[in-house]
Order: structure tokens, then sequence, then C-alpha cells
């Protein structure tokens, strides 16, 4: 897939991820419409971006509504990024059921209402890039709910692209290790076990901006050299 001028949709471009892929993409030449809940961390956006919109994935309407006007923006879509989440630690017996529908709500249920509206109108030959994470896989204590909720969204990811071939459009899965985004700080609920030291974010964007060029399937990571991997 080609880069330049490609009409982008960031869910999350005021995170530190979303942030990231958005210069990158930019810088790349991309035409970007990019989503947040801060207004105020959206007008940091203006000088890489077509248009910001507020967006908060617990509201399933608005992620479709902000789907649409994206793409009225852009007129069309090629590539949709969605780079948000939040987390929440505990022990499973003790977490509240308010936090579990929230983590599930935003990092589960937003996305797959974004992924429905957007990929009948990404192009021959588009994509659609979602960060996971490596916890879809290796679930881990004291973050069940977390884990299950990117378990879920990393399985809907799967069946997706086998739906989409014949449409042309490549779903990468992006499941990452533990990255230094500040995620851990910001959770919604508990305290966190210890983790690995997070990784660095430009070696994920870069990473992800090969993927998207060389129509890769996932970005996971790799036990036997230790590193992130393309497949």
């Amino acid at each position: 897939m080609e880069l330049q001028d490609a009409r982008t949709l960031v869910v999350g471009g005021t995170g530190v991820l979303g942030g990231a892929l958005t210069s990158a993409l930019h810088q790349r030449g991309a035409r970007i419409v990019a989503t947040g809940r801060d207004a105020g961390r959206l007008s940091g956006l203006a000088d890489k971006t077509e248009a910001t919109l507020e967006l908060d994935l617990l509201d399933v309407a608005a992620c479709r509504d902000t789907v649409a006007r994206a793409a009225e923006q852009l007129g069309g879509l090629d590539l949709l990024v969605i780079a948000s989440g939040v987390a929440a630690f505990g022990a499973a017996a003790d977490t509240a059921d308010a936090v579990t529908e929230e983590v599930f709500a935003v990092n589960t249920l937003g996305p797959i209402a974004v992924l429905s509206a957007a990929v009948p109108k990404i192009e021959k030959g588009g994509a659609v890039v979602v960060l996971s994470a490596i916890l879809a896989d290796s679930p881990m204590a004291e973050m069940a709910s977390y884990s299950a909720s990117k378990s879920a969204l990393s399985g809907y990811l799967s069946a997706l692209r086998r739906e989409v071939r014949r449409q042309g459009v490549n779903v990468i899965d992006v499941r990452p290790p533990h990255m230094d985004t500040g995620l851990v700080d910001r959770a919604i609920s508990g305290t966190p076990p210890p983790l690995p030291p997070g990784h660095e974010v430009d070696e994920l964007v870069s990473l992800l901006v090969t993927g998207v060029r060389e129509d890769k399937k996932e970005l996971v990571w790799d036990p036997g050299v230790k590193a992130m991997a393309l497949r």
C-alpha cells in the first residue's frame, strides 16, 4: 500500500502510540483525520491532520458517525488505524462489573463499531491496523479483563481478515509487548502487577509503517529472538 495521499482515519490519535503513528503517517504524505477524547490534545494534531474529531469509544453510535464524517472529509478511506484503549488491574474476582464493562466497551466494542462502519468504505488495496496486545496471546494474572478484551478483539480481527480478503483490504493485528506509553499510569482501576520494561514506541511505529506498505498480517512479539516481528 502506498501511503502518499492515503486517506487515513486514526482513532486514538491523542494517545502516545496514536500520536506517534499520526506523525509518522503525516511525514509519509498521508491525509489524516484523527480522533481523541481530549479536545486540547486534539488541537496539538492540527498541523498533521486535515481535521480532528472528538470521540469517546464508549459511545457506539458516535463511533459510526465519526467514521462517516471522516470519510466525507477525506472523500473516502484507504487506511484505518485504531490505537486506543484503557487498562485495569487487580484480581479477577475483585474487579467490579462496571470496570469490566468499561474495559470491554473501550477495548473491544468501540473498535468493533468503528471497524464495522469503516471497512465497507475502505477502497480496494487499503488496510486496517488495530492495536490489540501481547496479552491476547498470553493472558496475565491481575489483568484478566484487559487480557480478555484484547483477546476478543484479536479474534474479531482474524475473522474479519478472512471476510474482507476478496474485497482487497488488508487487516493487521498488532500484538506488541508492554510499551512505554504510560498506559499503566492511566488505569481506570487497580495497581499494576510487576511488568517488564516498556519497549520503545519508535520501533513499533517504524515496523507498523513497513507492515502497511508490505501488506503484512500481524505484528507480534517473537520470544525466540526477543523482538517484535512482522508476519
